[in-house]
């Protein structure tokens, strides 16, 4: 991406593949924006990277509701079918902290053009696997371009887009974030009521491969490469590290069977492994070849933001995980039905984004972020009132409410966190931005479930009745949901709009 001359040799691709630069912009590896042809250049990368994010997020989200039927159809345990989504989150955890090396060492077409070819790849052998092992590979393949594409998207944004326009910017790619998740499971669950599973698959493997099509026609090439080491060490480190310790969030609150390895185990190993990850880029910043450069936090608003990143995607993958157990396991609703409540508050942020991104080139920060997490956590501490009687149209309200308060705060806080740190290390800020939601995301998963479960079990031995005990455990994970937006509501205080970069 952008490089230090006095560190890095750099090297440029071929004439026929490579987009003109001029002056300056040449030399850090940023595209010129300025004229009108590079402007027009520029809209379209952004047009193609995002609708490939669309297609990759779909397909993360398409599959929660597939893993009954599919344990059915491969007659297959829940512990081997959860491997689906399993397999998938590790590999995103594990390359994504990679990405920041591939950004910086291989030009926009080559990395997209991977990326896309591998989901593309991985969503033929899906639609095509005869049985659970071969499927889980598949998912495999996909997940690798899947943690590719959103690095890739948000650093090119970074570079191409002027910073008086990212947060519009921003809230554009926004809507492609919502939306997918939101429709996401309705359309699995219309394709689970009247078709075969494997056209979850075949449905997104042509949009998938006309992205490939459209990307290697039309994608030119915005940055110039650098020489940049890999350091293979620290690759095995990230490996064990993010691996362990999403593999290990992932399995507390779940029952492991007699002589299985409990999740503690590698949750420990990943934390060890995670502190040697981070004193080897520490050694390797001195000489300036780390793999995944931590000196992103030497600002302190990138560091407030991803802190605020993190509480926030806790909260809002345990609600995403508890939510629909509660509507059906709770209030009976099925899983057509569910999807179709989850849709208008998915769709809400959609449509949210793009104004609030307009507001945050005009206002900054703040005024979006401390009414964002203030609606979040009115209505968590709402939902700690949730019972088994409780009218579904009051769980509508509520989810909506809570998706515009979301909407005021992932956009800003994705401008924010990579507006606060220099040109030269956008690629690593978007690398640490999709670590931290790997993680945040799995541990937030771990800790409602795990106490749902505790809960659920007390209330059990207490004489409780099974949906009662069941509901009981819903709203103590939710409680405790509620208690962390009280940090957000703390750290949001204490955020800054960032000052303009320097001409040049």
């Amino acid at each position: 991406m952008t490089s230090d001359t006095a560190n890095a040799t750099q090297f440029a691709p071929p004439a026929a593949e490579t987009a003109p630069v001029h002056g300056a912009d040449a030399v850090a590896g940023i595209a010129a924006v300025a004229g009108p042809a590079e402007a027009r250049r520029n809209r379209l990368v952004i047009r193609l990277l995002l609708v490939a994010a669309f297609v990759v997020i779909l397909n993360e989200t398409i599959m929660g509701v597939a893993i009954p039927p599919l344990m059915r159809v491969f007659h297959a345990s829940a512990a081997a079918a959860q491997w689906l989504t399993a397999a998938f989150l590790l590999t995103t955890a594990v390359v994504i902290p990679v990405t920041g090396f591939l950004l910086q060492r291989f030009n926009t077409r080559q990395v997209f053009l991977w990326a896309m070819s591998l989901f593309s790849f991985g969503t033929l052998i899906a639609a095509l696997a005869p049985d659970l092992p071969l499927l889980i590979v598949a998912r495999v393949t996909q997940a690798l371009g899947t943690a590719i594409m959103m690095p890739l998207l948000m650093t090119t944004v970074m570079m191409l887009v002027p910073p008086e326009s990212r947060g519009r910017t921003v809230g554009n790619i926004s809507i492609v974030m919502s939306m997918a998740p939101a429709i996401g499971p309705t359309i699995s669950g219309l394709i689970l009521s009247y078709l075969n599973w494997r056209w979850m698959f075949l449905l997104v493997l042509p949009i998938a491969i006309a992205a490939l099509l459209l990307g290697a026609l039309r994608i030119p090439n915005v940055t110039t490469p650098q020489r940049v080491p890999l350091d293979g060490f620290s690759v095995l480190l990230s490996a064990f590290a993010f691996g362990g310790v999403v593999y290990g969030l992932s399995g507390i609150g779940i029952s492991t069977p007699t002589g299985a390895v409990p999740s503690w185990l590698p949750l420990a190993a990943g934390v060890a492994f995670m502190g040697l990850f981070v004193l080897r880029q520490r050694a390797l910043q001195r000489q300036e070849r780390p793999l995944l450069d931590l000196r992103t936090f030497g600002s302190g608003n990138f560091s407030l933001s991803v802190l605020l990143m993190a509480v926030m995607m806790m909260v809002l993958f345990g609600v995403l995980i508890l939510l629909p157990i509660y509507l059906q396991n709770v209030l009976g609703l099925s899983t057509l039905r569910t999807g179709l409540l989850l849709l208008p508050g998915g769709l809400l942020m959609g449509v949210l984004s793009p104004p609030v991104g307009r507001l945050y080139d005009r206002v900054g920060p703040a005024p979006l972020l401390i009414p964002g997490v203030l609606i979040v956590s009115v209505v968590l501490w709402a939902m700690t009132l949730l019972g088994t009687g409780t009218p579904v149209r009051y769980i509508l309200a509520g989810h909506v409410v809570m998706s515009a308060g979301f909407a005021l705060l992932f956009t800003p806080l994705f401008t924010l966190s990579l507006s606060s740190v220099r040109a030269a290390l956008y690629s690593h800020g978007s690398a640490v931005l999709g670590s931290v939601q790997q993680v945040a995301g799995a541990a937030g998963v771990a800790l409602f479930v795990a106490l749902m479960s505790a809960r659920m079990d007390s209330q059990r031995a207490g004489g409780a009745l099974p949906l009662q005990a069941l509901a009981g455990g819903i709203r103590a994970a939710f409680f405790c949901g509620a208690v962390l937006s009280l940090i957000a509501v703390a750290l949001v205080l204490f955020v800054r709009r960032p000052k303009p970069a320097p001409a040049g």
